[in-house]
């Protein structure tokens, strides 16, 4: 691994651990690698995101949080010099029901980087990475340099902070 994506994979862990009040931990996602281009999540199923309760079965807001979140966080990963990319559009392909009380992971991959949109695809899927529960395409803003600086520096106080708690 270089030292620019072990030096974001790292950020990225520090995101995800710095605010224990942030939606990461609300809905359980956490990091499970990081690389140029690339991400992988996971999210632990948990009660309150039941979204019928007869039958056990995760909403649909969770899972697609957590792709948008994974396909942002690989558009980021793409760029020279990472920075935030805000979602510009995110499309989500249901394919099935979450089964119940079981992880569920994320993969995605950006795939195309132009000078202001990242174009991403991921999937979502349980045991089996070859029998997704959804897959998705999203398309990330490219942030120009000044707004990115100022969004990495709101981000080092946060992180920061979440660290002085």
């Amino acid at each position: 691994m270089t030292d620019r994506v072990e030096a974001f994979e790292n950020l990225c862990r520090m995101m995800f651990k710095g605010n224990p009040g942030d939606h990461f931990h609300q809905l359980g996602i956490d990091v499970l690698g990081a690389g140029k281009g690339w991400f992988k999540l996971f999210m632990d199923c948990k009660p309150e995101l039941v979204g019928n309760p007869e039958t056990g079965v995760i909403h649909g807001g969770p899972i697609t949080a957590l792709l948008d979140t994974c396909c942002g966080f690989a558009a980021s990963s793409a760029l020279e010099n990472p920075g935030i990319c805000p979602t510009i559009d995110l499309r989500i392909d249901y394919m099935k029901p979450a089964e119940p009380n079981k992880r569920i992971f994320a993969e995605a991959e950006a795939y195309r980087v132009t000078r202001n949109v990242v174009f991403t695809r991921g999937k979502a899927f349980q045991d089996d990475p070859e029998n997704p529960i959804a897959f998705c395409v999203g398309n990330f803003a490219r942030l120009d340099k000044s707004a990115s600086e100022m969004v990495k520096e709101h981000m080092k106080q946060a992180l920061q902070k979440g660290g002085e708690q």
